[in-house]
């Protein structure tokens, strides 16, 4: 199998945080993959220390094997534009990589042309067959599991589980990053998609996720959260991660300054002590979890905004808090209670 080097796809995207996130993902967690990036819209030459190109012609220069598709777009649909660029890729004899919704390997044209070319067509939100519900093993296996749940949706909750596992393999703790969305996957190299998996098996997906990454090696599980059980329309895939994930510990996220759900002034954001509260009720009866630590997203405040951010978070919860993106992850793994190669639930 030839090495995976990446063309990130972020056409008139690079620069933004919310639908370019699987473009700024890779980049930040998966560097080593990556060797530039396609925005015809940017005038830049270069994109977080990668050359920035217009065209998939100009890309070959740097010897890219895949192309990744690093938007995310409303509804998960590509736009029409996008088809020439898959199909250039393509022609280019280049494997392309896929996380939204519409799926590639349904299109009979690009299949058609994709094995002309000799190409692999990859659809990373796809779910693996035989998914079921969960078996229980979820409350049988010896390692410590640690979820991010949040107020919001896109506020970080991938980042900082990515951040924590960073932190701890650095203290020599054999963690494990739980990817369970197509960002994460393009990341990791391997996962499920659960907000593409049928309601009912998500809590079952979660669960051989877990199990998966205790086979794995880990004994510290930092399972990528996703959705909100505030937000009205992405709230039961964060319950099915809950309680198919049967976390030990959560880390509850929150964009600092951010006070309604998804910009709806119908739906405003609780004070952080009730969000503790309610992630601990809604556990999964057999394996109760506590929030153990508050990751703040303060990229939208100065420093000192940030620092007084973090200190009101910790006055109102009591517990520890932090951007570990900012200020580095060490005082949340601190308050995870984790030991080398070890992990303390």
């Amino acid at each position: 199998m030839r090495r995976r080097r990446l063309l990130v796809l972020a056409e008139g995207r690079s620069g933004d945080p919310h639908f370019g996130k699987t473009a700024r993902g890779v980049i930040r967690y998966a560097p080593q993959d990556v060797v530039c990036v396609l925005d015809s819209q940017s005038a830049a030459t270069e994109h977080e220390g990668f050359p920035l190109v217009r065209t998939v012609a100009e890309a070959l220069r740097f010897g890219p094997t895949t192309a990744l598709v690093g938007v995310a777009t409303q509804g998960g649909r590509f736009p029409p534009a996008w088809r020439a660029l898959l199909e250039e890729c393509i022609r280019a004899g280049l494997d392309i990589e896929n996380g939204l919704h519409e799926f590639l390997t349904n299109d009979a044209e690009l299949m058609g042309l994709a094995a002309k070319q000799g190409v692999e067509l990859r659809d990373l939100r796809r779910a693996p067959p035989g998914l079921n519900v969960p078996t229980g093993e979820n409350l049988t296996h010896d390692a410590t599991s640690i979820l991010m749940v949040g107020s919001d949706c896109a506020i970080g909750k991938m980042t900082v589980a990515l951040e924590l596992d960073r932190e701890s393999k650095s203290r020599g703790v054999r963690s494990e990053f739980i990817p369970t969305g197509q960002t994460g996957i393009a990341i990791a190299g391997w996962g499920i998609s659960v907000d593409a998996v049928v309601a009912d098996f998500i809590a079952g997906a979660a669960e051989q996720l877990v199990l998966e990454g205790v086979r794995r090696g880990g004994e510290v599980l930092f399972v990528e959260g996703q959705g909100s059980l505030l937000h009205p329309a992405y709230s039961g895939v964060t319950l099915g991660l809950i309680h198919g994930s049967a976390p030990h510990s959560y880390v509850l996220c929150h964009k600092a300054d951010e006070t309604v759900v998804d910009g709806d002034d119908r739906y405003p954001i609780p004070p952080l002590s009730d969000l503790v509260e309610l992630h601990e009720r809604i556990s999964l009866l057999a394996r109760p979890a506590q929030v153990r630590a508050i990751a703040l997203n303060t990229r939208d405040l100065d420093e000192d905004g940030a620092r007084n951010a973090v200190a009101e978070a910790e006055a109102e919860t009591g517990l520890p808090a932090d951007d570990p993106v900012r200020f580095g992850a060490g005082k949340l793994v601190d308050a995870l209670g984790l030991t080398e190669r070890t992990g303390v639930r």
